[in-house]
């Protein structure tokens, strides 16, 4: 009888939407919360007060959610003209960062703008405008029919020159997720296997030489399985080492709210990379599992809305959205457990970042306005409204 239940739940698109919202706004509200418990010493040792941190996250939160809605109710023609100029935007935002005075370096990665008062991160607005752009040039083509125009030929040398970009800022991680989406990308366009197996090999080799080149990364990649060996513990190794301490001192429930004892200095990126380790300390292996449930309750919303999408950049665009979540979710949660090298990525919705959180919400407005253009959800919405 449940799974019957379960069925005919998602079986209405109507309920996809509310799945994404519901999740959206349930991982935005615990990433609020986490946030000034994770930061607050922080904030008190750099700011004299323990919630100044928190007060910025929520300050994005408040212009994040209007924005969205109200990106929620653009025209696919209006999509259509900021995807065009995707690729462009995208480059002139990245190269900002050139500019002396203006890029600012935060552990060795200058990824950041500096506007005095906030920071911004022109590669997490590039995530989205590259998926707009990628989805209207893919969307062009299976529109004109043209089967045999080469994919990776037409979206690949914008992502690539991206991603130069990116990593002439020594961005690794988000370099990371951008060459996921390209690939999500191209997996759903329909490439063929062979040809994408050849490209994911070619990523692999690129990205093992970046490693093997750099000191402090090929240092990351080698103490991630044992970063308590002696001669690691006190190096790279202290961070995934401690945040293994704090998953495992979480038990089932948790420490409480506030009681992380790792946040006290030996997480030096507790509210942002490493916020899923302060979760499992402070609420346990409930309050891990229960930001496991709502991400990939939030994934698998915004995967089957794509699949209902009749337009094709619409559907691309969701699908290339639900990669870049998919992807920046594992890479961050296989760090704070050490199944993989750290590479620096926020967790979505939940981290400490504003650039990060307006992206993404703004991202995920696009998936709500199209779920809202399917016809079948219309129809229940206005049923309801009557009822």
């Amino acid at each position: 009888m449940a799974s019957k239940t379960q069925e005919r739940f998602l079986a209405k698109p109507v309920n996809h939407l509310y799945m994404l919202l519901v999740s959206a706004g349930a991982l935005t509200f615990i990433g609020l919360i986490m946030v000034f418990s994770a930061s607050s010493i922080r904030a008190i040792d750099t700011q004299g007060s323990a919630i100044s941190i928190v007060l910025r996250q929520l300050l994005f939160v408040a212009v994040s959610i209007p924005l969205a809605g109200y990106l929620s109710k653009l025209s696919l023609a209006k999509w259509e003209i900021l995807a065009r100029l995707g690729l462009v935007l995208s480059i002139s935002l990245l190269g900002l960062l050139l500019i002396p005075g203006l890029g600012k370096t935060v552990n060795g990665n200058t990824n950041w703008i500096n506007l005095k008062y906030i920071d911004v991160q022109p590669s997490e607005f590039a995530k989205f405008l590259m998926i707009l752009w990628a989805s209207y040039l893919l969307a062009r083509k299976e529109k004109a029919g043209r089967h045999n125009v080469n994919v990776f030929g037409l979206i690949g040398p914008g992502f690539l020159l991206i991603m130069a970009m990116i990593m002439y800022g020594r961005d690794l991680g988000t370099t990371s997720v951008i060459a996921a989406i390209l690939a999500g990308l191209l997996f759903v366009s329909g490439i063929q296997l062979r040809l994408f197996g050849w490209i994911t090999a070619a990523g692999a080799l690129v990205l093992a030489g970046l490693i093997a080149t750099s000191g402090y990364r090929a240092q990351r990649f080698l103490v991630f399985l044992d970063p308590f060996a002696p001669e690691d513990y006190k190096y790279a190794g202290w961070q995934p080492a401690h945040s293994l301490l704090g998953l495992a001192s979480g038990g089932l429930f948790g420490v409480g709210l506030g009681g992380s004892r790792q946040k006290w200095g030996n997480l030096a990126e507790a509210h942002t990379d490493f916020i899923f380790s302060v979760i499992g300390e402070e609420l346990g292996l409930v309050g891990t599992l229960s930001v496991l449930i709502l991400l990939a309750t939030l994934i698998y919303s915004i995967f089957r809305i794509a699949l209902r999408a009749q337009e094709p950049m619409v559907r691309y665009a969701c699908a290339g959205i639900g990669c870049w979540i998919t992807v920046q979710s594992f890479l961050n949660i296989g760090s704070a457990t050490s199944v993989l090298p750290v590479v620096g990525v926020t967790l979505p919705l939940v981290s400490y970042g504003g650039s990060a959180l307006v992206a993404t919400l703004c991202a995920l407005g696009f998936v709500a306005g199209a779920a809202l253009r399917d016809p079948a959800v219309r129809k229940e919405i206005v049923k309801k409204r009557k009822a």
